[in-house]
């Protein structure tokens, strides 16, 4: 493979998918992750709080976006993460389907080969609110 057939990545490429949680889902990934809080476990407390009903936990829906990344650049590249910030906007339910995204928002490469992208992006619900907004940068290379 030669450097000219590469296509590293650019300022603008963009990449998503869509997710769909289930209870037995929410409660399988906070058990997992240690994560006791019941509005990700107990339906009956999730309906008497604020929510109304049972939400994802941050390191859930955390995973997803950061997980997208990986996924994405691994498939052409070996990528590893350098840096990853997020905020959360708004509860993800635990019955959402959800889009993630992510944007190239910079992209410089080193002299070694190395490509260094950074990235901005999220988890939106179903009506296109902003739940879980994110940032990130990734250094990518060829595969040895």
């Amino acid at each position: 493979m030669t450097d000219k057939k590469i296509a590293w990545a650019s300022v603008g490429d963009k990449f998503s998918k869509r997710h769909t949680f289930n209870d037995d889902q929410v409660r399988a990934f906070a058990t997992e992750a240690g994560d006791t809080n019941p509005l990700h476990h107990d339906t009956e407390v999730a309906a008497a709080s604020r929510y109304k009903k049972m939400i994802v936990s941050g390191t859930h829906s955390t995973a997803l976006v950061l997980g997208l990344t990986a996924s994405h650049f691994s498939r052409d590249y070996s990528v590893v993460g350098v840096s990853f910030s997020v905020e959360f906007h708004r509860p993800v339910f635990a019955d959402a389907t959800v889009q993630i995204e992510w944007e190239v928002v910079a992209a410089t490469m080193t002299r070694d080969n190395v490509q260094r992208v950074e990235m901005r992006g999220g988890m939106f619900d179903e009506k296109g609110h902003l739940c879980v907004q994110a940032t990130g940068v990734v250094r990518v290379s060829l595969p040895n």
